[in-house]
């Protein structure tokens, strides 16, 4: 097995890493890694740049400010990561919200370590890039036949649910919401989930897009079957907090999901945002979701709830 000492910086890539069987050799993380939940025991490599506890408006009203001004929205805690020593050092650069950025830990580490350590950087639009991610990190760390046998297994899974649901017609409309104020729509990976769960995403043009911020009536007048809300980083009960932002809109109670019972919060944190193995879960949560009659995959409760008005 490799001896490589690793930093990730990114909850995704710690999954990742933890998935090819390499958690040992794991010394650092980012302040989100949370899962599995041994990683805590890590030490801490960053930190946020505002206060955890603000609401969706304050949030994005913080980040736009802090990226105004030509700032991060996070700290790397660079003698952390001296003393860490890693060979690797895991990151992305695709969200300069979601977690510590390229160009943040090559500014932080740049001739700073006592030695070369290897950046790994991810950039994960769509659920084909996630995929190729894993085998990109699987190469960085020299253990290529973890990350082929880690991807046949994910495809497998979802081979599963592209199968059972090739000879369907029916394709329901389904409104994901990635933040609540301002209203924004998922983007990204999650329409490609959305279709092979077995429903039709709507107001996103492509996939493999950033998120897209709309405007209520815009959700209002396509009237979907379903809605699911998904605020990036949000757990359940975090979610749960700010639905009234949701449900107080005007003409909310009036939606065809509502009055079908279709409304649902999922674990965006958990799940959804997280561009890594548990990717294939949020397909499996969704096809549970759109598809209840043909899947039962056991989420109910903990990945997602339904959300009676």
């Amino acid at each position: 097995m490799p001896t490589d000492k690793i930093v990730s910086l990114l909850p995704s890539a710690t999954e990742i890493v933890c998935a090819l069987g390499l958690e040992d050799n794991l010394v650092g993380r980012s302040h989100e890694c949370d899962y599995p939940a041994s990683v805590k025991q890590l030490p801490v490599c960053t930190e946020a740049n505002f206060p955890d506890n603000l609401g969706s408006a304050e949030i994005d009203v913080r980040v736009k400010e802090i990226l105004a001004d030509a700032l991060s929205v996070y700290t790397v805690k660079r003698e952390q990561i001296k003393h860490l020593a890693p060979d690797v050092v895991i990151t992305q650069d695709q969200c300069e919200v979601c977690a510590v950025s390229l160009a943040d830990v090559e500014l932080a580490l740049d001739d700073y370590l006592d030695k070369k350590a290897r950046i790994v950087s991810l950039q994960p639009n769509s659920l084909e890039d996630i995929f190729a991610d894993i085998t990109t990190i699987a190469t960085a760390l020299n253990i290529p036949e973890a990350g082929a046998d880690l991807l046949e297994r994910l495809i497998e899974r979802v081979d599963i649910i592209k199968h059972k649901l090739k000879f369907s017609e029916s394709r329901p409309t389904v409104a994901c919401i990635e933040w609540l104020d301002p209203m924004m729509v998922s983007g990204n990976w999650v329409p490609g989930l959305v279709n092979i769960a077995g429903g039709t995403p709507i107001l996103v043009a492509q996939d493999g897009k950033h998120s897209p911020y709309v405007q209520w009536e815009d959700i209002r007048t396509q009237d979907p079957e379903f809605i699911v809300v998904m605020p990036c980083g949000f757990s359940i009960e975090r979610t749960m907090k700010e639905i009234n932002l949701l449900l107080e809109l005007p003409g909310f109670a009036d939606m065809k999901a509502v009055k079908n019972n279709q409304l649902f919060i999922v674990d965006g944190n958990q799940y959804f945002n997280r561009p890594g193995p548990r990717i294939v879960d949020s397909i499996e949560i969704l096809a549970e979701i759109i598809r209840p009659k043909q899947f039962a995959f056991g989420y109910e409760g903990e990945g997602w709830i339904r959300f009676g008005v």
